[in-house]
This record gives structure tokens, C-alpha cells and sequence, in this order.
């Protein structure tokens, strides 16, 4: 069942119009969250944000998906904490002043993974330096993911990979990067 729910939403997608080729559909940068957590080596977990990101979603001819995103690091934010904050921004983690984005481009994937979960690759994008990484998008709490409720993807780094490999001693070399997302421009059910 969830296979022809995700063939008839990409089929929906493509009769409306709502994402093609030539015009993405945009995510709801008022109801998603990007986010992301790295623990401490005592076992403090640290919550941070991208406030300010935008992304999209591409429905390709043959009717695969694509996906874009793009996080602005000079925005990133650890809530209530701005010395840690200042930190993220700095040249010891994303150094925003240098690399203001932090890119994910996806490769090809089938649209059922919208409905049912699954893994999507691509080329992820920190400091200047692109490797190929793993979202993995969760199973859905509803018919239409990404409309009537958030579509969570997670994916989990080694930041020492992107050059960001200072405070070892403190911090884990994992950074799970949290994406909670809405689409704009919801086709009729």
C-alpha cells in the first residue's frame, strides 16, 4: 500500500503542476526546522539551528525526486546559549565567514520513500568540502508527509571529515543533522 501512495503522490504531484522539472516546490520555511546535535564527551547533548535556510524538492521526468538544500551557517544558533553560538559560527566549527552555506543536494530517489521511509544519498556540502552522506527519512505519521505533518530526516556526520576536527577532547566527532520538513503549495487531496 504505502508504493501506491507514493506513486499516486508523484503522479498528483506531476497532473497539478505543484513540482516539476522546471518549477520546484519549495519547503514551508515557516514550519520546518533544520536542526542539528553533537554531544559532549561527558554526555551533555547540544541542541543547535538553522534559522535561516531554504530548500526544495524536484519532481524529474522519469518522476524520481530530487532534493536541495541549503543552510546558512552565519545564522546558526545554540538557543539561550551565545558563547556556544559564537562559537559554532566560528572558524574552529562551520566558520561561516569563510563557508556561509552548508549544502545537500540528493541524488535521484523514488518517491516512495516520501510514504514509507527509507535512505537517500547525496552530496553533502561543509567548509568547501563535499562527501557523499545518508538521510535517512522516518517512516510518516500521516497520508500526505511533508503537508498535514512534518517529514524527519536524519543524518549523522563525522565533522572532523569537513575540517572541523578542533575540540576532540570536549566534543563527539558526530553531528547528527535534524531536518523537519514542510512543502509549500499542497495539491487537493
Amino acid at each position: 500500500m504505502p508504493a501506491v501512495r507514493g506513486a499516486l503522490l508523484a503522479l498528483l504531484l506531476a497532473v497539478t503542476g505543484a513540482a516539476s522539472a522546471t518549477q520546484p516546490l519549495p519547503f514551508d520555511t515557516t514550519h520546518s526546522r533544520f536542526g542539528f546535535e553533537i554531544r559532549t564527551r561527558f554526555g551533555q547533548r547540544i541542541e543547535g539551528e538553522f534559522p535561516h535556510f531554504e530548500g526544495w524538492l524536484t519532481v524529474l521526468p522519469d518522476g524520481r525526486h530530487q532534493v536541495h538544500l541549503r543552510m546558512y551557517s552565519r545564522y546558526v544558533e545554540i538557543p539561550g546559549k551565545p558563547r556556544y553560538t559564537s562559537w559554532m559560527r566560528g572558524e574552529d566549527f562551520f566558520d561561516a565567514a569563510h563557508y556561509p552555506l552548508v549544502e545537500f543536494e540528493s541524488e535521484p530517489f523514488e518517491p516512495n520513500i516520501v510514504n514509507q521511509g527509507g535512505d537517500v544519498q547525496g552530496q553533502l556540502s561543509i567548509r568547501g568540502i563535499s562527501r557523499r552522506e545518508t538521510l535517512h527519512v522516518g517512516e510518516p505519521e500521516c497520508a500526505r508527509p511533508g503537508y498535514d505533518c512534518d517529514l524527519v530526516s536524519r543524518g549523522t556526520v563525522l565533522r572532523g571529515r569537513y575540517g572541523m576536527d578542533n575540540w576532540q577532547f570536549a566534543l563527539s566527532d558526530r553531528v547528527t543533522f535534524i531536518l523537519r520538513t514542510r512543502l509549500t503549495g499542497a495539491p487537493q487531496p
